[in-house]
């Protein structure tokens, strides 16, 4: 493919302004979601994307959304409104969680707004995705991993449901929900916060239609996309081709003993001026809850890519993406879901596993570019917990909580994103906050710690892992649902980078004693209990030898490792105390270190 780029219609100082005012109508989306629902996993996690799409369904705007949630899949979601509902009219709302026309999974409950003008023209769409803390699966979770299909999931699918028309709710869908979900006004507060955020979409872009007119913004949306093909053009220019395939694997897991390979086949074409990942050499539709649907396979790559290049110039629209190009195929487990399989945990688990070599292949490929890879997902310091609150007449609670997840990928020129959380969110979710946490819930925090020598070490070292503790209140039982990878197969450094820490999951009895948990379950804790969460660390890039001394020192002083595995990792001698802050490099002996642990290294080589 060429590289020619159309010109421009509309001066640049024009493209640049309304690009802003489309960002500001997503973030006003965004700000109306976040500050008007009611559950956890949205008020405080952040757990929800806003977007703005042409009418022929090309992303154009997205804000501070989920990469997991936006980069593929808005397109095919507004498609399928299109293709069942081709006569579109003012004051239309359709609730879609469709995983097999364009979702994330079902638990993420979209709603798409058409955006009309007064002579009946379709302008633009408006999408907001919000995680629910409960979709009416089977068991009290949003994420169900242990079952063979999506009947055995239970939840609620939604496929272009008109859910409002003339501006108006379609009673019938709404008695569906609550009868359903089992926190059925925290559900409402959140499909109306939902709701708003998609009318104030639509609101405000009917007035930007108004005030500079709707073939103005045609062209601004045609210049920034051949904008945003130039800037990704550019940016793939500076990486040498090239193809890598690399290997990972999900741990063991009910279902699939053996656990799930997964092949990810990298190109680079800096001439040509595309990077294409080919996921087709993966096994079939596995019987759990794990498969990707088509936009999480296709945006776990994506997201590898634009983090891959190192040059976050580049805007993340229907224009940059023209130059990249994802392979799946259909029934794969890393591909196009057929119903019934299930894709209950479709964001999360294989989405990092796809996420990781793909940005590790970009590292192998072009030194200087890619990530390592970020630490395993779900481990139980981000599980689901539900039960009666005995503080508010037993009403059921179910929220996902985020008290302890860490795991971010060392980069070329940075330490990893030490609450990223996971590499499909891209580190825009949020680590809770113990005390609203507390607050909200019957729910008490033992306590939250990094884990010293923890990290993939490297020149740009990964982020440590986390310790978290957490049980019910008196007088209260809970369960929490999780569903953990990374016990077994842990994440890579890149460029000699080492591997991070692997996660873990253990019970501590009311007698103090430590129970292991096995990484897909569902613990019951009475009261005096506790469930104790290990997130995986993050892998490191480059030659930990080659990371600066100051760094490491740093790094002692802060507890996240220790003075032995810094002389014997880092070849850095750290001597005095923490104790008084006496600490301090030997530089005579670290050089000295450092050129031994190169010269076994090489000849170990």
């Amino acid at each position: 493919m060429e590289k020619q780029i159309s010109a421009p219609r509309a001066d640049g100082v024009r493209t640049a302004i309304l690009s802003s005012r489309f960002e500001s109508i997503a973030r006003k989306m965004q700000n109306t979601l976040f500050r008007t629902a009611r559950s956890g996993i949205l008020n405080t996690a952040h757990d929800f994307s806003c977007v703005i799409l042409t009418p022929d369904c090309r992303l154009l705007a997205a804000a501070e959304s989920l990469p997991s949630h936006t980069l593929t899949g808005p397109d095919i979601m507004c498609r399928t409104v299109k293709r069942y509902h081709p006569d579109l009219k003012a004051g239309d709302c359709f609730l879609h969680n469709s995983p097999y026309e364009g979702n994330s999974h079902a638990a993420d409950h979209c709603l798409i707004v058409p955006v009309i003008d007064a002579g009946g023209t379709l302008r633009f769409f408006v999408l907001a995705k919000a995680h629910q803390a409960d979709c009416g699966n089977a068991k009290p979770t949003t994420y169900v991993a242990d079952v063979a299909d999506v009947y055995e999931e239970g939840a609620l699918i939604f496929s272009a449901a008109k859910i409002q028309s003339d501006y108006k709710d379609n009673e019938d869908l709404i008695r569906m929900c609550r009868a359903r979900i089992r926190v059925s006004e925290q559900w409402w507060g959140d499909y109306l916060a939902t709701l708003g955020a998609v009318r104030i979409g639509e609101r405000e872009l009917l007035a930007l239609g108004g005030e500079v007119g709707w073939e103005a913004l045609e062209d601004y949306a045609e210049d920034w996309f051949d904008y945003s093909e130039k800037k990704m053009v550019d940016a793939i220019a500076r990486l040498p081709s090239g193809k890598r395939t690399v290997y990972t694997a999900h741990d063991p897991f009910p279902g699939v003993p053996e656990g799930i390979p997964i092949t990810a086949d990298v190109e680079i074409d800096s001439e040509g001026a595309m990077i294409r990942v080919d996921l087709t050499r993966n096994p079939d539709c596995t019987p759990t809850g794990l498969n990707l649907t088509e936009g999480t396979s296709s945006s776990a790559a994506m997201v590898a890519i634009f983090n891959g290049l190192i040059d976050h110039t580049v805007p993340v629209n229907a224009g940059s993406f023209r130059r990249v190009e994802i392979r799946l195929r259909e029934n794969c487990c890393v591909g196009i879901p057929r119903h019934p399989a299930s894709c209950s945990v479709a964001t999360t688990n294989l989405a990092d596993r796809v996420s990781n070599p793909v940005q590790r292949a970009i590292a192998e490929i072009a030194p200087g570019f890619g990530m390592a890879e970020t630490g395993p997902i779900m481990p139980p310091g981000m599980g689901v917990i539900s039960g009666r609150d005995p503080r508010h007449e037993n009403e059921p609670f179910v929220n996902q909580v985020h008290i302890g997840v860490t795991g971010g990928a060392g980069t070329p020129v940075t330490d990893g994103f030490l609450f990223i959380i996971h590499a499909g969110n891209a580190g825009m979710c949020h680590i809770d906050s113990i005390e609203v946490d507390e607050l909200h819930h019957p729910l008490y925090v033992a306590g939250r710690e990094m884990q010293v020598d923890t990290e993939g070490a490297g020149t740009f070292r990964g982020a440590p892992s986390i310790r978290a503790e957490f049980g019910p209140i008196e007088d209260c039982t809970m369960k929490v649902l999780y569903t953990a990878d990374g016990s077994k197969n842990v994440a890579l450094g890149a460029q000699g980078g080492g591997p991070g820490a692997p996660s873990r999951a253990l019970k501590a009895e009311k007698d103090g004693s430590l129970t292991t948990l096995p990484p897909c379950y569902g613990a019951a804790l009475l009261p005096g209990e506790t469930i104790v969460s290990y997130s995986a660390g993050g892998g490191g890039y480059g030659s930990p030898l080659k990371r600066a001394a100051e760094r490491v020192l740093a790094d002692v002083k802060d507890g996240w490792i220790s003075p032995e595995r810094a002389r014997e990792v880092y070849g850095v001698v750290v001597t005095g105390s923490r104790a008084d802050d006496s600490l301090t490099i030997d530089a005579a002996a670290t050089g000295e270190t450092r050129a031994r642990l190169s010269a076994e290294k090489t000849g170990a080589a």
